[in-house]
């Protein structure tokens, strides 16, 4: 299918195990993915995404580690882990984070080298990368969302970063599926 834009038309045609690869691109839960493929076909945009967040809080935090494995660090320009079972006919989940982190683009220098050592800091914390819907914000907003989140408790934190994957996963699943908000 490649780069063609898609509509939910086209995800509710597609058999169950293609489905699955393609919402992989939006959510890295093979659970999820899945599951929410099963709960096809989808009658609007609308309850594909209600959907979609009702089997995210439905999974173990297994499952969210799971999806949280298949982002890269902030600032970092490529996937962390290669996803074996995606298809290779387009790069879109290769582009997504890369455009998700634009704020990082130009980000100083000084900047760069903060969130590099607070990601490592999360990292050892936490035992996961730092997550954050970075759609729309600025390298220095999320250096001090970062700073702000090392202060949690591990399951609190687990519950933020699971929410912050949630709303990711509702903007690559608009992309996806070319679903206008409003």
């Amino acid at each position: 299918m490649g780069n063609l834009p898609h509509d939910l038309r086209w995800l509710n045609l597609l058999p169950p195990n293609e489905a699955t690869e393609e919402l992989l691109k939006c959510c890295g839960s093979q659970h999820w993915a899945s599951q929410l493929a099963a709960e096809g076909p989808f009658t609007s945009a609308a309850e594909l995404l209600t959907k979609a967040a009702e089997v995210w809080w439905s999974l173990e935090p297994d499952d969210w580690l799971e999806a949280f494995r298949s982002h890269p660090k902030i600032g970092e320009n490529k996937r962390r882990v290669s996803n074996e079972s995606k298809k290779g006919d387009d790069d879109t989940s290769d582009r997504w984070p890369e455009q998700e982190q634009a704020g990082v683009r130009h980000a100083k220098q000084e900047t760069m080298d903060s969130l590099a050592e607070l990601n490592s800091q999360y990292e050892t914390k936490f035992g996961y990368i730092f997550i954050v819907c970075a759609t729309g914000k600025s390298s220095e907003e999320m250096l001090a969302i970062l700073q702000d989140r090392l202060e949690n408790d591990a399951s609190i934190e687990l519950h933020i970063a699971a929410a912050e994957q949630a709303k990711i996963t509702e903007l690559r699943l608009k992309k996806l599926l070319a679903i206008q908000d409003g």
